[in-house]
């Protein structure tokens, strides 16, 4: 997923060739979901000149008077609508309880596993039993081949220095194939374990307390001297790491290798026997990813003791099924990945959590019918006639480019023709019929789920590709690009208000859920989507003179986005954000084209005394109130591609042009960019 962030339904209607929102009627003034228009002006902080925080200026009222949840580590837009969909998916799982008798397999299945998950009495009591197999198989292994077959069950769920899945080509959209990646830490990320810091210095304590801590609750006879060798082990496996800036560059993680070059590059690890135990083996081409980690954390794969493995290995192993172990192992993983990590003061309730469980290993067969209840029949036209709004928008942009020439020109409108949407939810549903699920089975209900996923990735390694497939489910409030098959997708739970309102004013509408299509399309246009073609190719297509002008318009945009300070000492890595960073201005700037356009040539009215292009701006901003807990902006800004919420406002706005018009930004204002420096990509 390259965006967090929102797509939407809209009421529109088309004039001139171009789609449009409907324009509220003057006999009926529009209810809005927020405020009269689709603003909650009420939430906005006047005192704050819009030119030195835009963000605080829309957002200000809001952000005093709001407080974060307790069970949360954050709280804005997203997270209500999220809390929303997961009200509406436990109201469905609660109707289905009342009549699964008469229900058929499918549902069964549903309400079987909420029940299982949700029934922490009955997991207390198994205690640590249902765990037992694999712990004495752990216990067992005397070998560094025994290490890497325990590695490759799926259904463990295990951290481990390498992860293999099954995913699309990237320069053959058309199969699967295996990919092999660096992995293996407890920590959000590689610099976790180098920053010297306090804060990072205490985090590093409190986890080695933890490792000791949930050691201990396994069995472990001496957790204390086990916790500091996981700890000192993570800490060599992060120091053979890439940065996370650098694994986004897609052309230097497409390393394909055959099985005996696998070996060669990195001889220490036993490969047959790990991709043969998980049913990789046998495979033409495996692609690597952070090619020059491979051999030396091979190496040091070898040169660590099996007592060691086995210690990392038992760790991670209850870590990652703790949810459905008794409750002090689950309280002392939150204790740490919630309350230490993240700052959040209490854990979810158990309801709230197994409905997350039950979207989490059967999400299509929930989401059929989520969207049968909460997704209007017409709201895919509607969507798709807002995309091709945009798309439309999209062209006129690239065709008015002064950067780009007329060859690049021609072949970046094509790939813009190619996009394909999707809207809501899938043409066609999963199948769950072979996955087994158990009324008092909460632990096997998991180890069955992971096995079931696995095995139907590896069946995909057999067939071509399925570009009618999702990697979200309609339930979800998110909305991702995808640059293999060239596709943008928005579910139908990020189609309500305030990403769009069909009763809000257009301006506000095409500056929230607007955007947001406009970010999607935009990242085949970023840096790194930009490598692909029409087609989803890996591959260049690019004139040589228009690649290095776009760089170094990204090499600006980084530069700015690298000034924006956080937390104190903690500024925004403006390289790692880099494409998201570009599709928020690409997206803004062409959803206000998109804009003008559906106004057919006629000014837009003025509403309580804001013109349509300050209601366009006010409704893109408003989409990133948020608030987040200390501990949790830092994870955002040292592990995610996303730039926190004020500058998803700040930063993009002070490089439109029409919003210093707009709002009557001066020279003396705090987010002023002068002209020249204005950073003008899509």
């Amino acid at each position: 997923m390259r965006f967090i962030a929102a797509g939407g339904a809209a009421a529109i209607t088309a004039a001139a060739g171009i789609a449009v929102f409907s324009a509220p009627s003057a006999a009926e003034p529009p209810r809005a979901a927020l405020g009269a228009w689709g603003v909650d002006l009420a939430g906005m902080d006047r005192a704050v000149r819009p030119g030195d925080d835009f963000h605080r200026f829309v957002n200000g009222g809001w952000l005093r008077t709001n407080e974060i949840p307790a069970d949360r580590s954050t709280w804005g837009m997203f997270e209500k609508l999220r809390e929303q969909s997961e009200q509406d998916v436990r109201a469905l799982i609660a109707e289905l309880a009342a009549t699964r008798d008469s229900q058929q397999p499918a549902t069964r299945r549903i309400v079987d596993y909420y029940h299982a998950f949700n029934d922490r009495a009955a997991i207390d009591a198994a205690g640590l039993a249902p765990a037992k197999p694999v712990l004495d198989a752990i216990a067992a292994a005397r070998t560094h081949e025994d290490i890497a077959k325990l590695f490759a069950h799926a259904e463990f769920g295990l951290e481990a220095p390498f992860l293999a899945t099954v995913s699309l080509d990237q320069k053959n959209p058309d199969r699967y194939v295996t990919a092999i990646r660096q992995s293996g830490l407890g920590l959000p990320d590689r610099d976790y374990y180098f920053n010297e810091d306090a804060k990072f210095a205490d985090i590093r304590s409190r986890y080695r307390a933890h490792l000791e801590r949930l050691l201990g609750l396994a069995g472990h006879a001496d957790a204390a001297k086990a916790a500091a060798t996981v700890l000192a082990l993570e800490t060599e496996i992060a120091r053979l790491h890439w940065p996370r800036a650098k694994r986004r560059e897609r052309e230097l993680t497409y390393n394909p290798r055959s099985a005996s070059e696998l070996q060669a590059l990195a001889p220490g690890f036993p490969w047959s026997v790990a991709l043969d135990t998980a049913g990789l083996g046998g495979q033409g081409t495996y692609i690597l990813r952070e090619l020059d980690s491979f051999g030396p954390i091979a190496a040091l794969f070898q040169r660590t003791p099996v007592d060691t493995w086995r210690d990392y290995v038992t760790y991670h192993y209850v870590r990652g099924t703790a949810p459905v172990l008794p409750t002090a192992i689950d309280e002392e993983v939150f204790d740490f990945y919630g309350r230490t990590l993240n700052g959040q003061p209490q854990q979810r309730e158990r309801a709230k959590r197994a409905v997350a469980a039950v979207n989490d290993a059967l999400g299509e067969a929930v989401g059929e019918m989520y969207v049968a209840r909460h997704f209007p029949a017409d709201s895919r036209a509607r969507m798709q006639a807002l995309v091709e709004n945009l798309r439309k928008a999209y062209a006129t942009r690239i065709e008015g480019l002064a950067w780009m020439t007329d060859e690049t020109k021609k072949v970046a409108l094509g790939k813009l023709a190619a996009f394909r949407p999707k809207i809501g939810y899938p043409d066609k549903w999963r199948d769950y019929s072979g996955l087994e699920v158990k009324r008092d089975d909460a632990f096997g209900n998991v180890v069955r789920s992971r096995r079931f996923d696995w095995q139907r990735d590896l069946a995909r390694l057999s067939r071509p590709s399925d570009r009618d497939e999702w990697r979200m489910t309609p339930q979800t409030v998110n909305a991702y690009y995808n640059s293999v098959f060239n596709e943008i997708v928005f579910p139908a739970a990020i189609l309500q208000p305030p990403f769009f309102d069909p009763n809000a004013d257009p301006a506000v509408n095409y500056g929230a859920i607007g955007g947001v299509i406009g970010h999607e399309m935009g990242h085949g246009f970023d840096d790194q989507g930009s490598k692909s073609d029409a087609r989803g190719i890996l591959q260049p297509w690019w004139n040589a003179r228009d690649e290095a002008a776009f760089k170094d318009l990204g090499n600006h945009l980084d530069r700015q986005y690298s000034g924006f300070e956080a937390l104190p000492g903690l500024k925004v890595n403006g390289r790692l954000t880099l494409g998201e960073n570009i599709g928020d201005l690409g997206g803004l700037s062409v959803a206000l084209r998109a804009y003008r356009l559906s106004l057919g040539g006629k000014s837009a009215p003025v509403i309580d005394g804001y013109s349509g292009e300050q209601r366009f701006f006010l409704g893109w901003a408003q989409v990133w109130r948020a608030h987040h807990r200390e501990g949790s902006l830092r994870n955002l800004v040292m592990t995610n591609s996303h730039s926190p919420p004020q500058f998803r406002v700040n930063g993009v706005v002070r490089n439109i042009d029409d919003w210093y018009q707009a709002f009557g930004v001066q020279a003396t204002d705090k987010l002023y960019v002068a002209e020249q420096e204005r950073v003008r990509i899509w």
